[in-house]
C-alpha cells in the first residue's frame, strides 16, 4: 500500500524550493548576521557547558603559579596558580549575563518611557530634561558611584550599567514616536475614538521594533566593556568571581614575564564585542528598508 507523500518534498517539487538552499542564500546575502551570530552562539554554548569542559576556576596551587600554556594548562596559570582556561570560560558567563540583562532591562524601561514621552506632548519636555541630566553624567563614573554606595554583586553591576544606557533608548524611541504620531493612520485612529493604549501598542510600537533590535546589540557590547572596566578597577563583581576584567587586573603586574593571564581573557573580550557589533551591523543592514532595497 502506498504511503502518504510528505508535504515538504511535494512543495519542493512544485516550487523548486529547498530548505538548505534557502539557508545558503540567507548566509550569502547576510554574512555579517551569520558570522556574528555563530560566534555568539559558540561563546554562549561554551559558557553554558563550563562545568563540564573547564576545571575549578577558584582553586589555586602556588606550586603551579605562572605556568605557561601546556597540555595540562591550556591557557597557563596565573600568579596564584589558578587555571586561566577555567577562569576564562567561567568569565564568559558573567560577560554574557551582564550584557543580555542590561540590554533587556534597558530596552523595557527605555521603550516604556520613550513611548510616553513621544506621544504625550505635555510630558515630553520634563522627561527629556531628566534624560539629558542622566546623560550629562559619565556612565562609568555613575556606575562606580552606585557600586561604591552598595555591596559589590552582579545585580548591582547590572543596575549600575543599565541606568546610563536608558536615556539613549528613550531618545531613539521618542524620535520614532514623534515621526509615526503624525502619520494619517494614527490621526484616523485618534479621530475614531481608539483608546490611547491600543494606538501605542498596535500602531506605534511595531515601528520601534527594528531600531530597538539594532540598538540592543550595541548596548550588549557597551555593557560587556563597562563590566570589564568596572572589574578591572575593582568596582565590579566580587573578586572571587572570575571575570575577564579582574583577570586582566590581576595579571597586569606580571605582564613582562607571563602575558598569558592577560592575553586570553583580553582576546575573548575583543572577540565577543566584535561579534556583537558585527551582528548589529548585519541587523541594521537587514532591517533598514533603504539599505535592504539596495542589497
Amino acid at each position: 500500500m502506498a504511503t502518504a507523500t510528505p508535504l515538504e518534498p511535494v512543495a519542493a517539487a512544485v516550487t523548486g524550493y529547498r530548505p538548505r538552499r534557502g539557508l545558503a542564500e540567507f548566509a550569502r546575502r547576510n554574512p555579517t548576521i551569520v558570522s556574528g551570530g555563530a560566534i555568539l552562539a559558540f561563546m554562549a554554548a561554551v559558557a553554558l557547558l563550563a562545568p563540564w569542559i573547564a576545571g575549578n576556576p577558584i582553586t589555586f596551587d602556588p606550586i603551579d603559579r605562572l605556568r605557561p600554556p601546556s597540555a595540562e594548562f591550556w591557557f597557563g596559570t596565573d600568579n596564584l596558580g589558578r587555571d586561566v582556561y577555567a577562569r576564562t570560560v567561567y568569565g564568559a558567563r558573567i560577560s554574557l549575563i551582564v550584557g543580555l540583562l542590561v540590554a533587556a532591562a534597558t530596552m523595557a524601561l527605555g521603550l516604556a518611557i520613550g513611548l510616553v514621552a513621544g506621544f504625550y506632548r505635555g510630558l515630553d519636555g520634563v522627561v527629556m530634561r531628566i534624560m539629558d541630566g542622566i546623560m550629562a553624567i559619565p556612565g562609568i563614573l555613575l556606575a562606580i558611584a552606585l557600586v561604591a554606595l552598595t555591596r559589590a554583586s552582579v545585580e548591582i553591576v547590572i543596575v549600575a550599567i543599565a541606568i546610563p544606557e536608558i536615556p539613549r533608548v528613550v531618545r531613539l524611541v521618542r524620535s520614532v514616536v514623534l515621526t509615526v504620531r503624525e502619520q494619517p493612520y494614527v490621526d484616523a485612529a485618534i479621530a475614531s475614538g481608539t483608546r490611547t493604549a491600543r494606538i501605542l501598542l498596535r500602531h506605534i510600537l511595531p515601528n520601534t521594533v527594528a531600531p530597538l533590535i539594532v540598538q540592543a546589540t550595541y548596548i550588549v557590547a557597551s555593557a560587556v566593556i563597562t563590566e570589564a572596566a568596572l572589574s578591572f578597577l575593582g568596582a565590579g563583581v566580587p573578586p572571587e568571581i572570575p571575570t575577564w576584567g579582574n583577570m586582566i587586573a590581576d595579571g597586569r603586574l606580571f605582564l613582562q614575564i607571563a602575558p598569558w593571564p592577560i592575553f586570553f581573557p583580553g582576546l575573548c573580550l575583543a572577540i565577543l564585542v566584535l561579534a556583537v557589533n558585527i551582528l548589529g551591523d548585519g541587523l541594521r543592514d537587514r532591517l533598514d528598508p533603504r539599505i535592504a532595497r539596495r542589497m
